[in-house]
């Protein structure tokens, strides 16, 4: 996702994709379905849904900065297998699900994004927990958290209640791109020494990230882990 703010009213609310501040169409919440396959609520303030393609920030009055063209760019490189390698599963968690079971299948429930309201007790962070059960495990290779603007960090946790990984945001202090000043602009990562952290089939891993609690909306919490079912020999 790219939001362009040059010239927009509010940088933080664009970043947040408050919906307040985007050019939606009329008939916005009369056609919008959100992650449950519902009609968005009028009550939904920002998040995806309000940035979508060729959705624009307001602009301050009188701006007519110059247009761009933009691309993205990227290289893929092919290896060839190496008979000490070996494959990992990728995995994407999130502080939003909800996890219920049918029967024997399991159900995850994601809401993606959630907005936090900065009631209450400010000086405290606010913090949203998921439990997931991990129907095969293996061994933790990797580890880091996406999250937004505000984090104050985010915690991956073993069923017994020990920590798989810990992860704490860069914020920028400068103007050049990859360092813009507030913005969060990283997080660090996981390398966890091989084999020292096993996942069991059907352990229940339980995911928290921690915000300061201010109003922000379009809030992310979620975590990637590469697992291994076994080591290099």
């Amino acid at each position: 996702m790219a939001i362009d703010t040059r010239g927009v009213h509010d940088r933080k609310g664009c970043t947040e994709c408050r919906c307040n501040l985007f050019n939606l169409p009329k008939d916005f919440y009369n056609v919008t379905k959100g992650i449950n396959g519902q009609l968005l609520s009028p009550n939904y303030k920002g998040g995806l849904f309000c940035c979508q393609d060729n959705f624009q920030c307001k602009l301050r009055n009188g701006f007519l900065g110059p247009k761009r063209r933009l691309a993205l760019r990227y290289k893929l490189r092919w290896v060839n297998w190496k008979e000490y390698q070996v494959p990992v599963k990728f995995y994407i968690l999130d502080s939003t699900d909800r996890v219920r079971s049918n029967g024997s299948k399991t159900i995850h429930e994601c809401q993606v994004e959630y907005t936090i309201l900065g009631i209450g007790d400010n000086d405290s962070p606010h913090v949203q927990k998921a439990n997931i059960p991990m129907e095969k495990g293996g061994y933790l290779i990797y580890a880091t958290a996406h999250m937004h603007t505000g984090v104050i960090n985010a915690t991956l946790y073993g069923e017994d209640g020990r920590i798989l990984c810990s992860t704490t945001p860069k914020y920028g202090k400068g103007k050049e791109a990859g360092n813009e000043e507030g913005y969060i602009v990283g997080m660090s990562v996981c390398y966890p020494k091989l084999g020292s952290i096993k996942i069991k089939d059907g352990e229940i891993l339980t995911v928290e990230s921690r915000y300061e609690n201010k109003f922000r909306t379009g809030v992310m919490g979620h975590f990637y882990i590469y697992l291994a079912k076994q080591l290099p020999s």
